[in-house]
């Protein structure tokens, strides 16, 4: 899930939007800001509890997924001039509930963060063996060590570097699904005996098959681009968010086919990396040695996981910075680093944290957990929607469905609260009440306008919104519309200027 900012908190470098956004533009957002390593680690998670049907769920949390961001969407259209559930709650409620959307988004992220040493360790482990716990908790130490120290070092990459770096990420995963659809036409026996029986485990299996798959679904929430940048909002924005949301669906189909098509059960349902499994049988048909194939699709899943945890570290920080820049958490938060200018305490705190974390839980847990907070977060933010629409009446009646949809995004959001583990949801209420006090003590501060600012500005958001249409799936969609412009010779939306440093403007990776 790539969330706010680029590397650093000072940059020379400068997002500029020379045109308003159309469909096309908005629809690689929505692809960039959701698909990203969670594939690597939710694939085939739900075929362990439900089997082959697992797919019918990957389909309905899709479809929750698009209720819910049109939710969101709502919210943009009717607060052009910044965006975010903080922002959206706290507008329609006050400070307190605005804080507590921002906390429990923000411990969700947390949870996501610890999520990613568990699969890298997972992965890494399928190409150099280390049975031992000690040796595996090391490993996530080190992984969690490159995160933290690359976030505060601001590392930039350069342009033609950063794109090598996103098709090393995303090009294993569409050579396996290429692979992998020849290799079914090439045996398709097997597969056939791969979906026999369909439907397996009962009601609470298919619950908790929803929320782990959910998970994958994850990151538009915070997707900022304020509604004045897009063309005829009202119409562009859902149906940007549906062709976005499709796209993505199919991609997580295709690859959940494809693993659930070429493994045998009794091997998949046992898999830590079954997508490794799915490379060396597919790859074997064609004469390619299955070490080959493991090493294809197991760097791709190290540099994603790698990347996305890394992203992730970087929006999770900016998120508590933009919060202690309101006054609402510890002005420490908002320290930046003399020479990088990058939140160091804020990072060390967060990696620090995630780290313990992942020893402590296993996937699912810390999914249940994540998922819990997020759920939450929506639920707040469909209700500030239907509290919105009535504040702006003008705006919100160009919306279709601005009753219906955040009713939906309600029910949908209560329902995957009900259907997460007890005791994670217990855990999760336990570390959402640890914010009370935090905002106790730290509202009646005065708010550090000049950090606010400089988080909410259009500028800020502009280069956040153009990174998501870099990242993963959104990085060919957007270089295919790129190559459309030049040959009508038309202007593109984006341009990157040198410019001088202002706070807030971030690196490009």
């Amino acid at each position: 899930m790539n969330l706010i900012g680029g590397s650093g908190v000072r940059s020379g470098k400068k997002v500029v939007l020379r045109r308003k956004l159309n469909t096309f533009d908005l629809s690689n957002l929505v692809v960039g800001s959701i698909i990203g390593a969670d594939i690597y680690v939710a694939a085939a998670i739900g075929m362990k509890l439900v089997g082959p049907s697992s797919l019918v769920v990957w389909l309905f949390a899709g479809v929750v997924a698009i209720v819910i961001a049109l939710s969101f969407s709502l919210c943009a259209t009717l607060m052009p001039s910044i965006g975010g559930p903080y922002a959206y709650v706290h507008k329609a409620s006050n400070a307190f509930g605005g804080f507590i959307a921002g906390w429990s988004l923000l411990l969700a992220e947390w949870f996501s963060l610890a999520v990613f040493p568990v699969a890298f360790a997972q992965y890494a482990t399928s190409l150099l063996p280390m049975p031992d716990e000690i040796s595996q908790n090391l490993l996530k130490a080190f992984f969690i060590l490159i995160v933290m120290m690359t976030n505060i070092i601001g590392i930039k990459a350069a342009g033609r570097f950063n794109d090598a770096l996103t098709i090393a990420k995303l090009g294993p995963l569409l050579l396996l699904i290429i692979v992998g659809l020849l290799h079914l036409i090439v045996a398709p026996g097997p597969a056939s005996s791969n979906f026999q029986p369909f439907v397996t485990g009962d009601l609470q299996d298919f619950g908790q098959a929803f929320v782990l798959i959910f998970w994958a679904y994850a990151g538009f929430e915070l997707s900022t681009l304020p509604a004045d940048e897009i063309e005829r909002p009202e119409r562009t924005i859902p149906k940007a968010i549906a062709i976005g949301m499709t796209l993505v669906i199919v991609f997580y189909m295709l690859t959940n086919f494809v693993i659930i098509a070429t493994v045998e059960r009794s091997i998949l349902i046992s898999s830590p990396t079954p997508l490794l499994d799915t490379a060396s049988i597919a790859f074997g048909d064609f004469g390619a040695p299955d070490t080959l194939a493991a090493v294809i699709i197991g760097i791709g899943a190290l540099v994603s996981i790698l990347g996305a945890d890394e992203s992730g570290t970087l929006g999770t920080s900016r998120l508590a910075y933009a919060m202690a820049a309101d006054g609402l958490m510890p002005r420490a938060f908002t320290k930046l680093h003399r020479r990088f200018g990058t939140p160091y305490v804020t990072i060390a705190i967060i990696c620090s944290t995630a780290f313990v974390a992942s020893i402590l839980g296993g996937l699912t847990q810390l999914i249940n957990a994540s998922v819990f907070l997020l759920a939450l977060t929506y639920l707040m933010t469909c209700v500030s929607a239907l509290i919105l629409g009535r504040k702006f009446k003008e705006k919100s009646s160009r919306f279709r469905g601005r009753i219906i949809i955040p009713i939906t995004g309600i029910v949908f959001s209560i329902a995957l609260m009900s259907l997460v583990r007890v005791d994670l949801i217990l855990v999760s209420i336990l570390l959402i009440l640890v914010g009370i006090p935090i905002y106790a003590f730290f509202s009646p501060k005065k708010e550090l306008r000049a950090l606010k600012d400089a988080m909410l500005s259009r500028d800020a958001v502009l280069r956040r919104t153009y990174e998501q249409g870099e990242r993963f799936l959104g990085y060919p969609l957007r270089r295919l519309k790129w190559a459309i412009h030049r040959i009508k010779r038309t202007e593109h939306a984006w341009a990157v200027e040198e410019g001088r440093p202002h706070l807030d403007e971030t690196d490009r990776r």
